[in-house]
């Protein structure tokens, strides 16, 4: 396997799921004099993520070889990034080590997805590794303050940011979902189980079958973190796919908050944004 040359830095783990964001945060890390080790997860990480690095394959579940393999490898950091469907108990390929995990893997599973990830970061740093986060290796591929844009948010679409912020204030604690669309005052669907894609292609099929009546180009997609949520395992995440689905929605823009949201390839969401006439910001916490 062809690698890039790498340098001599701090070896640094990335346990990589789907999607654009492993790649671009090996590649930051690399950028930085450290040493990017992907551990490939099977099923999700395409394996264009990981051409050119070091990197090793597994499968959900495999903590002994993921332990194992980390050591080998000098990381004593990890960073988890990229999508990734929450699995059933019964999905995991279970070796020796994760057999031995079980009581404590039955526990985290009995919860929402942050409970969820939370307790696995408690049982990798229980055996002598630190979960870290994007925003402590690469905190350029984070969220900017201020407005990305041409296109500014006028007072009602301010408006419709505040009412959304509270909207997820009020249902983080369920620990269910961290965005919302609000229109005109009127927060018109929450994100779940499905995600942002599917939250944003349900406001669109409500504007086709004549359930949202206000007209294109008003309300706001608002995503922030939810309550207690741990930013280094699970950030909101914005990229060119986010900008599309608002498009359909017939929003005016997208409101995420500054430094607590992985920015997804900047360039081709603030291209995409302003063809499509939409705003992007990143709000104060």
């Amino acid at each position: 396997m062809a690698e890039i040359d790498q340098p001599s830095g701090r070896r640094i783990a990335i346990i990589a799921g789907g999607g654009s964001l492993p790649l671009a945060v090996a590649n930051a890390i690399s950028e930085r004099g450290n040493v990017p080790v992907l551990f490939a997860i099977r099923g999700y990480c395409e394996a264009t993520s990981v051409t050119g690095y070091r990197h090793h394959w597994i499968s959900l579940g495999q903590f002994g070889r993921l332990f194992g393999l980390m050591q080998a490898e000098h990381c004593r950091e990890m960073v988890p990034i990229g999508s990734l469907v929450r699995p059933a108990l019964r999905e995991l390929r279970f070796d020796f080590k994760t057999m031995r995990m079980m009581p404590a893997l039955i526990g985290a599973f009995r919860g929402g997805d942050d409970h969820l990830l939370t307790r696995i970061a408690r049982i990798i740093e229980a055996e002598g590794f630190e979960v870290v986060g994007v925003k402590d290796v690469a905190p350029e591929l984070t969220m900017p303050p201020g407005i990305m844009t041409q296109r500014r948010p006028d007072g009602a679409a301010q408006d419709d940011i505040a009412k959304g912020r509270a909207a997820l204030v009020a249902i983080g604690a369920f620990d269910v979902g961290q965005a919302a669309v609000v229109i005109d005052g009127h927060v018109v669907a929450l994100e779940d189980i499905e995600g942002t894609d599917a939250l944003l292609a349900r406001v669109a099929r409500l504007r086709m079958e004549g359930r949202i009546r206000s007209p294109a180009g008003r309300g706001v997609l608002v995503k922030t973190p939810k309550s207690g949520q741990d930013l280094r395992i699970d950030m909101p995440a914005l990229g060119p796919q986010t900008v599309a689905g608002v498009e359909q929605a017939q929003l005016a823009g997208i409101a995420v908050i500054a430094r607590q949201t992985l920015l997804a390839e900047p360039e081709a969401v603030v291209t995409a944004a302003d063809r499509a006439g939409l705003f992007v910001i990143g709000l104060q916490a």
